[in-house]
């Protein structure tokens, strides 16, 4: 994510943090990057500990059976901040 999202957050790289959607919540560390839009996320798909497919939408594309994975509105909070939220 953006450093300057980060900062609103009050989190510094490295540090943990709750993706949640309508569908799941996930817990992972943070990583600046500088070339990100200061309002979005990018969250790999490939780490069993913190899978992104659990806040997806699990419809698939009609003709190519491609499950909509790109985009997909989230909370983001620091983890206690989200379980006193609770």
């Amino acid at each position: 994510m953006h450093p300057t999202l980060l900062s609103k957050l009050g989190l510094r790289a490295g540090e943990a943090l709750q993706v949640e959607s309508r569908r799941g919540a996930i817990v992972l560390a943070t990583r600046a990057d500088d070339a990100m839009p200061e309002d979005a996320v990018f969250i790999p798909f490939a780490y069993a500990e913190a899978a992104a497919n659990l806040l997806t939408n699990a419809a698939l594309d009609p003709w190519g059976k491609i499950a909509e994975v790109k985009y997909c509105a989230v909370k983001l909070a620091k983890p206690e901040e989200a379980t006193a939220q609770a």
